[in-house]
């Protein structure tokens, strides 16, 4: 099909940057390439953008996943957490954001470009390509993983624990967001 569409995205995520705390607002605009001709299939790939951005991404802390010790203070406080290989720097957290989306939306649709700015970077906005990200964030990461993981490692809690569970492990079935449609009885 190749059409191109544009979606405009805002949510708010705090950083944990150089050891401190800050509220970020950050806007968004995907530039993409319909993939599909099936219109299911196109509507479910942005329903996935779209429940990625609102539910895992909304109100998160960015931070370094090698902040070990402030991840596990800050998930013992009940904030969600999304662990970057990197300072949550806006270049960063754009080329996070087309790696985990084309990897939810799975070839259906595909996000070209990205233009993303934050209150923190004082009216700079940052122009991603696909491209880029790709070659810098290579890997076998969760970025690059169509589940809906936002850290490599997978935290197990054991029974009588105090761990408070971030995010449950709803798979894109569950969220009836998967490409067949279930039957109907």
């Amino acid at each position: 099909m190749n059409t191109r569409i544009e979606k405009d995205c805002f949510f708010q995520a705090a950083i944990h940057f150089r050891g401190s705390f800050y509220v970020n607002t950050y806007e968004v605009t995907f530039s993409m390439l319909v993939q599909t001709d099936f219109p299911r299939e196109q509507s479910v790939a942005m329903e996935r953008l779209n429940y990625f951005m609102s539910s895992i991404l909304q109100h998160t802390l960015l931070i370094k996943y090698s902040e070990t010790d402030q991840i596990k203070k800050y998930k013992k406080a009940g904030i969600k957490i999304l662990e970057l290989p990197d300072e949550p720097l806006d270049q960063l957290i754009a080329m996070i954001l087309i790696q985990k989306l084309n990897a939810i939306m799975e070839n259906r649709i595909i996000i070209t470009d990205i233009n993303l700015g934050s209150v923190l970077s004082e009216g700079i906005r940052y122009n991603i390509v696909s491209e880029i990200a790709e070659d810098v964030l290579s890997g076998d990461h969760w970025w690059n993983k169509s589940s809906l993981h936002v850290c490599d490692e997978k935290t197990t809690t054991k029974k009588g624990d105090n761990v408070v569970k971030l995010f449950d492990d709803n798979k894109w079935t569950d969220l009836g967001l998967s490409w067949k449609e279930k039957a109907s009885k």
